[in-house]
């Protein structure tokens, strides 16, 4: 009898417990590649509308100076996985194995009985841990009858199907088939918007009726910016006429640019008709050559690039739709990121890399219904570092000492912490793919210190708010000696505090 009544005692008390427990939240956070904040309606853009990706910002928060560490697709994913900077998780430049005997903080969450889960893009050269279910590209993935690899490395392949659509389907079949008495962590990882910049056969065209405007900054001339002249990323003369804009497209050839052989019969018709017989058509009939031609390929690309982008908002849209169809909206945090800001023909290029705001910057909106508010504008310059960290405070879960991030939860729930005013970035890829000199830097709210080094030894400084397309490098001008000396104090400092001795080292190198 007294067992019995010792048992009931105790369950008494664990249900009592399980009461007192938070309502833990389930979270959702779509990962895109390349999609710039200036391509987003949410962020004032008046090049497309992205009202999926507007709903998560207009029922939630949008970070404004939300930047990177590193701007680059691999390494951005391994600081998201480890809020640590790439020194520390030794994923600097793209196309390595991710080390995955580090933690991560995935494997925090399924301590705290969360179910995690990613799908998609993943891009890290390995299969990490932390995830009870992983089904991911390998590698880059294709737009058009992609492979996924799932946890137990079997490929599969899904014939005639469009990416972004294939992801939303595992996505949603993951859901439905989980444990639905516990909560989940998910990260939908998407290959859109990459280059070469695929629509759904549904978009092709969709912004053949817009002109759009040349970015102030499109005929920088890279005045006292050696790092910027000697890049290898300008619409004019990087982007390819057949790989990326899809003139004279060879479909069955034989390389590297292999996606577009993976196209069903109808597929192919679509793509053929509409490039081949209404984009290459005009393209030899305008016979365009100098400025006509550059900025025909810029037209071309924010068209490709913009209908890639209208299929990828669409299937944000069915996600949200699914948690209010399933009555999980108000207990699941959505989260919208991109791996790192893009250009979109700003200084004349297209890609990433460089601390330039058009790529430090990336969109970053978050939506938690009874703890964010609606509609809310945080200022203040948050790092893809604090990703984890605060991802892992949401959900109640106890954050590494090791995460060299800061959780900015405070900031969505309006409280005033003390909060970083400088962020440190630094890149390493050089010389491939696009020539861009490896460099270190300092972001605070008004100026950029940046030092180029390796074969060239270069610094700039920018005034972002006198000069917000950093087209004048300030660096050595009479008057900006103690704004200098501050910045570089400033980066010092942060150098010590994010351990990068390499860095480190190379500062005490340089010459004032």
């Amino acid at each position: 009898m007294k067992r019995f009544l010792y048992l009931g005692v105790a369950l008494l008390t664990l249900g009592s417990l399980r009461a007192q427990q938070p309502n833990r939240p389930n979270v959702i956070f779509i990962f895109s590649d390349d999609h710039a904040y200036q391509a987003i309606s949410a962020y004032g853009s008046k090049l497309a509308q992205t009202p999926n990706i507007d709903r998560i910002a207009n029922e939630g928060a949008l970070l404004l100076n939300n930047v990177v560490t590193n701007s680059i697709c691999g390494p951005s994913r391994a600081t998201l996985l480890t809020g640590k900077y790439s020194h520390l998780n030794g994923y600097k430049l793209n196309e390595r194995k991710f080390n995955i005997n580090q933690p991560v903080f995935p494997e925090e969450l399924q301590k705290n009985g969360y179910q995690t889960a990613w799908i998609g893009k993943m891009h890290l050269g390995s299969l990490p841990h932390g995830f009870d279910y992983l089904d991911v590209l390998p590698g880059q993935g294709h737009y058009y009858s992609p492979d996924f690899v799932n946890g137990k490395k079997d490929t599969v392949r899904h014939e005639g199907k469009y990416v972004s659509n294939v992801i939303t389907e595992l996505s949603l079949d993951w859901l439905n088939k989980r444990d639905a008495s516990k909560p989940f962590f998910l990260v939908v990882g998407h290959k859109a918007t990459h280059r070469e910049w695929l629509p759904d056969i549904q978009d092709l065209g969709a912004y053949d009726d817009v002109n759009f405007p040349l970015p102030a900054s499109f005929y920088d001339a890279y005045e006292g910016r050696e790092a910027a002249e000697k890049q290898d990323m300008t619409i004019d003369q990087t982007m390819r006429l057949k790989e990326d804009l899809k003139v004279h497209l060879n479909y069955d050839a034989k390389n590297r640019f292999n996606g577009y052989n993976r196209f069903s019969p109808e597929q192919k018709k679509a793509f053929y008709d509409y490039y081949e017989n209404k984009i290459s058509k005009e393209f030899d009939e305008k016979k365009l050559t100098g400025k006509a031609l550059v900025e025909w390929k810029y037209q071309r690309y924010l068209k490709d690039y913009l209908a890639t982008a209208k299929s990828l908002d669409r299937n944000i849209g069915r996600l949200l739709d699914y948690l209010d169809q399933k009555g999980l909206a108000k207990n699941t945090v959505v989260i919208y990121a991109s791996d790192q800001g893009f250009y979109m023909g700003e200084h004349g290029w297209f890609d990433k890399r460089f601390i330039y705001e058009e790529s430090l910057k990336t969109p970053f909106v978050i939506r938690y219904p009874g703890v964010i508010q609606a509609g809310k504008k945080v200022p203040q310059l948050v790092s893809n570092i604090d990703w984890a960290p605060t991802l892992l405070e949401l959900t109640g879960t106890k954050v590494p000492q090791d995460i060299q991030g800061k959780s900015f939860l405070p900031l969505l729930k309006n409280e005033k912490p003390a909060w970083r005013t400088a962020a440190y970035y630094h890149y390493y890829e050089f010389p491939e793919p696009h020539h861009v000199y490896p460099h270190f830097g300092v972001r605070t709210e008004r100026y950029t210190l940046v030092h180029f080094y390796g074969d060239i030894n270069t610094w700039e400084l920018y005034d972002l708010q006198k000069d917000p397309q950093q087209l004048k490098n300030l660096y050595g001008q009479k008057g900006t000696e103690k704004i200098t000396a501050d910045l570089k104090a400033q980066l010092k400092e942060l150098m010590v505090t994010y351990k990068d001795d390499e860095a480190l080292g190379l500062l005490q190198q340089t010459n004032p």
